[in-house]
């Protein structure tokens, strides 16, 4: 499931790695990354019926075929080719994550849930690292169309290992009742503690494609950064969001307290994106470089707890279709999130951005807190 989602985060972070040499230009890359995000939340709310029906390692399976499809579009290298990529890649981007969920929820016992799940999401780092930096090299030396070929040719290979891993864990899939659309929204309304989770989630994925996406322009537009210190500094965030995924995992594991780590990081988050967008060049290069680890390790560290706690308060046969759910509102917020940034760079400044986004997340933590107290006694 690790090596899924490393597959879905080489597969859309390709086009950008390969720009260069590909001569993609940047609306080119923001079309193709709002395509796979709109195709995404429907495939995220909806995908659990799927789950159900034919198996978390058949959707697995689905999911790299679409993935090699949207390989073999982008590799035409004009702008329909790539936004038809994106439009595929949504298809394995929305359903992946609760597909995991619906599988690793029933194979791992509930002490051990969280630290699974939290090892499970750091396959976004894993896709990220690894594309930056073998794929440019491959784009170099034989051609954008080699770096697209090579993404297809894992993709292929995976679903040869998820139908090998299919015979071995999946049995016989009984699916339950379909489910409509109230009924799936009642998945998340009717249980508070869920409903907060979702409301939680808009505003800590803004932070954190905000962070992936423009935290370069502001440390050398507004902290005083060089283009390569900024570069530095960013790599300092994405290291603290692969030890946090794992790190938090181990926390909320050994304390038995997820929801009580969602909050802490939630307000690490905020901390952090609220003093770099304040008063972040006074900080001077230590203290700069500090606050990103600080950043990453929160804003890009909080995942593999939250679908571990979705999946401990979800009906324990509608793991997939919850977790879809709840999703969608995540998936919102990284659609939202460019366009608000836009917006406030625009009419303040990148600062501003993120200090409203810092507000947004210390919303998003009081929603935490006021949910955990919901069926306490319970």
């Amino acid at each position: 499931m690790t090596s899924l989602q490393a597959l879905v985060a080489l597969a859309l972070f390709a086009p950008g790695v390969v720009a260069p040499s590909a001569r993609i230009e940047v609306w080119q890359l923001s079309m193709f990354s709002c395509a796979v995000f709109a195709v995404g939340i429907p495939a995220s709310f909806w995908g659990g019926s799927f789950i159900a029906r034919l198996g978390s390692l058949r959707i697995a399976s689905l999911c790299a075929a679409a993935i090699v499809a949207c390989m073999a579009l982008a590799s035409f290298g004009s702008t329909a080719a790539l936004l038809a990529a994106g439009l595929c890649l949504g298809l394995a981007f929305g359903p992946e994550t609760p597909a995991s969920a619906a599988l690793l929820a029933r194979l791992v016992t509930a002490e051990r849930r969280v630290f699974v799940f939290s090892v499970r999401q750091t396959g976004n780092q894993i896709g990220a690292v690894c594309g930056s930096l073998v794929l440019p090299a491959i784009a170099i030396s034989l051609g954008p169309a080699w770096c697209y070929a090579a993404v297809g040719a894992c993709a292929l290979l995976a679903i040869l290992w998820f139908e090998q891993l299919r015979l071995a864990y999946t049995g016989k899939v009984v699916a339950p009742p379909e489910l409509g659309l109230r009924a799936r929204l009642a998945l998340v309304t009717a249980d508070r503690r869920i409903a907060m989770l979702a409301l939680a989630s808009m505003p800590f994925s803004a932070m954190q494609v905000s962070l992936n996406t423009v935290f370069v322009t502001l440390g050398t537009r507004e902290l005083g950064l060089s283009h390569i210190e900024a570069g530095m500094a960013l790599a300092c965030a994405q290291t603290g969001g692969l030890i946090g995924r794992l790190g938090w995992g181990l926390v909320a594991m050994r304390l038995n307290a997820s929801r009580m780590v969602l909050i802490v990081i939630g307000l690490g988050m905020a901390f952090s994106a609220a003093v770099l967008g304040l008063d972040g060049a006074s900080l001077g290069r230590t203290g700069q470089f500090a606050i990103a680890a600080l950043f990453g390790l929160t804003a890009s560290g909080w995942n593999g707890v939250f679908i571990a706690e979705i999946a401990r308060l979800a009906p324990q046969d509608r793991i997939g279709e919850t977790t879809g759910a709840v999703l969608t509102a995540s998936y919102a917020g990284l659609l939202a999130a460019p366009a608000l940034v836009s917006i406030l760079d625009g009419a303040a400044s990148l600062g501003a951005a993120f200090f409203a986004l810092a507000c947004l997340a210390l919303c998003g933590t009081f929603a935490l807190i006021w949910g955990s107290h919901d069926k306490a006694g319970k």
